[in-house]
Order: C-alpha cells, then structure tokens, then sequence
C-alpha cells in the first residue's frame, strides 16, 4: 500500500476513534435524537407531523 494510502487510512481512522468517543458521550436523550435523525423515514414523519401542527391539522390530546 503506498504511504499516501496508509496515510488516509490513519487519519480515516482517528476521525472514526473521535466519532466513537463523541457517540459514547451521550446521553440516553441525545443518543435517541441522533438515531432519530439518522432514520430517514423517522425524520419524515415528525417533520410532517410538525407541518400539520402548524396548520391546525393536529389532534387535541382530549379526542386522542
């Protein structure tokens, strides 16, 4: 491998160790907002349901 490549690989790779610590630091709440934001098909949901709330569209928690 050529010292560029394994040079890439190093930084590739600390760049990953940061991640890992950054993620362990979470909280319960943060992590689950990160997951939250990673799930494509979560964040559609709650920006839609964030849409209707702003037009009136939402259900009031007595008929819910």
């Amino acid at each position: 491998m050529s010292e560029t490549l394994q040079e890439m690989d190093r930084i590739e790779l600390i760049r990953l160790e940061r991640l890992a610590h950054l993620i362990k630091s979470l909280s319960p709440a943060e992590l689950e907002t990160l997951e939250i934001l990673l799930d494509e098909e979560a964040s559609k949901t709650l920006n839609q349901s964030l849409r209707e709330l702003d037009q009136g569209q939402g259900i009031h928690i007595n008929e819910w």
